[in-house]
């Protein structure tokens, strides 16, 4: 496993124009907040690869690819949830070429890595994070675990009040 790597100095690996490296680092990532919910990456320390381009003048083309896995609460029936994600993201750093061009985990040929994972990782989480795909969730009336509950839980629901009108028509 390699060291925790916070930041990267990558004018220190003197790359000319063309050339590139493809590093193996790890990078400890801050837990993520969802909905008032926190959700840990695992490992703590997460691999990361690192592909770096030298482009023309002071510039620099990045990739960076992780594989994490969050643990933390279903999203509906509150029971721990794991979800893997696979992260792909890409940076270009190219001064002068405008601001669609200037990375901000780029600053004087030191990267922010873990700024960047981390970033990246909560660009690539699913909508819900759930236990299992055919969660059922809590019952909204009584708040038992429909996935342990009977199939047959039910509960009288209450009149919608604004039909209460209609209860007073008679047809004869």
């Amino acid at each position: 496993m390699p060291l925790p790597t916070d930041t990267f100095d990558l004018a220190g690996l003197r790359l000319t124009a063309g050339a590139g490296r493809r590093l193996e680092l790890g990078v400890a990532l801050d837990p993520l907040e969802l909905g008032g919910e926190r959700y840990a990456p695992e490992p703590a320390l997460v691999p990361v690869r690192l592909d770096i381009s030298r482009t023309t003048g002071d510039g620099y083309a990045l990739r960076l690819s992780l594989q994490a896995q969050l643990l933390g609460p279903c999203m509906r029936c509150l029971e721990m949830a794991a979800s893997m994600l696979e992260v792909q993201a890409r940076e270009v750093s190219q001064p002068g070429g405008g601001e669609e061009l200037d990375s901000p985990y780029l600053q004087q040929g030191l990267l922010d890595l873990r700024s960047w994972a981390r970033d990246a990782l909560a660009l690539a989480l699913p909508t819900q994070l759930l236990c299992r795909p055919e969660c059922a969730g809590l019952c909204p009336v009584c708040g038992t675990d429909l996935n342990l509950a009977a199939p047959d839980h039910a509960h009288e629901r209450e009149p919608d009040p604004r039909w209460d009108k209609l209860s007073e028509l008679r047809f004869d």
